[in-house]
Order: structure tokens, then C-alpha cells, then sequence
């Protein structure tokens, strides 16, 4: 099976167009981050490509770092020096970006540090467990091992069998007969399998 693409790969810029529709993204600090991608470490370390998404975390700051509401709040009510402190931790660990979910607002320090690090920063009205779910999903799709054949994929019986064999050898005629049959027609030609 060959590797669509590797995680290491994705860019801020292309998390940010492929997402864009989906969440509802704006693009407000760090605009020269945009070729900012994982840390390689990161995604080595991670048990799944899920892993490289989720609330904010200073224990694994390589990932797409999500502030909700609950975020904010915490960071609303710290020192100062502490607050300037757990932000330029977050920064200086490289995360392909940071965003800022439920409609909140990032405050001015953080916009400033990601700014001046050219850390991207995305905002959004979705919900942090929301932009998180999908995240994960969108990571685990493209990151996914994928494999294309050629020949005709049916269901039979609910089970998938994939006919293959030489050109011309009457793969599409044998699925055609198995769908007058009762059986379904999931592909042909050439067919993409991805393991997810």
C-alpha cells in the first residue's frame, strides 16, 4: 500500500483552504506561517493521526493546538507572566497552527506571539469539540494508506469482492451479469482502496 501523503507534508495553508468551507475558518495572525507543518517528531510520536488535533495541551504542544471557551477562560484568569510565560512555550514548540473555536476571541498577546512567530492563527464560531471531530477526521483521511487496482469491486452478499484480471478478460461483463443477480456494483475500473 503506498502513503497518499504524508502528515509531515500538510501546511497551515492547506489545512486552512481544505477546512475553510467545512468550519468556517478566518485567518487572523500569521499570515507568513502558512508553509508551517508538523514537527516530524510529532507525528512519529503519535499513536494515530488523530492525535495531532486536539484542546490545548502544553504536554504535547506539537499539534494543532484548539482554544474553546474553556481555553480562554483559563488563560483569562492567569497571571499575566504566566499567561506571557504558557504562550511562548506554546509558540516556541512549533504547532502547525492554533484556533481559536466557540466564536471566542484571541486575545491580543496571543495574536501578537503568533505574529511576531509566524504561528498561524485561525479563528471560528464552531465548536471546539466540533472543529476537533472534523480535524481528526480530515488528518486521518488524508494521512490514510491508499492503494488504487484495477478491476470491477462488487458487494456480494455484504461481502466486498474485488473481480480482477487481464484486460479484457470480461471483469465488467461478470459484474453486469451479478448485478442482474441481486448483488451491487460499488466500483470499476479503477478502484481506490484507503485504510482508515
Amino acid at each position: 500500500m503506498s502513503q497518499q501523503l504524508l502528515l509531515e507534508d500538510v501546511t497551515a495553508q492547506q489545512i486552512f483552504d481544505e477546512n475553510i468551507g467545512d468550519l468556517k475558518l478566518s485567518w487572523i495572525s500569521g499570515l507568513e506561517g502558512a508553509d508551517r507543518k508538523f514537527n516530524a517528531d510529532a507525528v512519529r510520536s503519535a499513536a494515530a493521526s488523530s492525535d495531532l488535533v486536539g484542546h490545548l495541551n502544553m504536554i504535547h504542544p506539537s499539534r494543532i493546538q484548539i482554544f474553546g471557551n474553556q481555553e480562554i477562560d483559563y488563560h483569562a484568569k492567569l497571571p499575566s507572566a504566566e499567561r506571557q510565560t504558557q504562550i511562548s512555550a506554546l509558540i516556541a514548540s512549533n504547532p502547525p497552527c492554533i484556533i481559536v473555536a466557540d466564536g471566542c476571541n484571541a486575545d491580543e498577546e496571543l495574536q501578537l506571539y503568533c505574529q511576531r512567530s509566524s504561528t498561524p492563527l485561525f479563528a471560528t464560531n464552531t465548536s471546539a469539540a466540533e472543529v476537533i471531530d472534523h480535524l481528526r477526521f480530515y488528518l486521518t483521511k488524508i494521512g490514510a494508506p491508499c492503494i488504487t487496482m484495477h478491476g470491477v469491486f462488487m458487494d456480494i452478499l455484504g461481502l466486498g469482492v474485488l473481480i480482477t484480471g487481464e484486460s479484457g478478460l470480461g471483469k465488467s461483463e461478470l459484474g453486469l451479469e451479478l448485478i442482474s443477480r441481486g448483488h451491487g456494483l460499488v466500483a470499476d475500473d479503477a478502484v481506490d482502496f484507503t485504510r482508515l
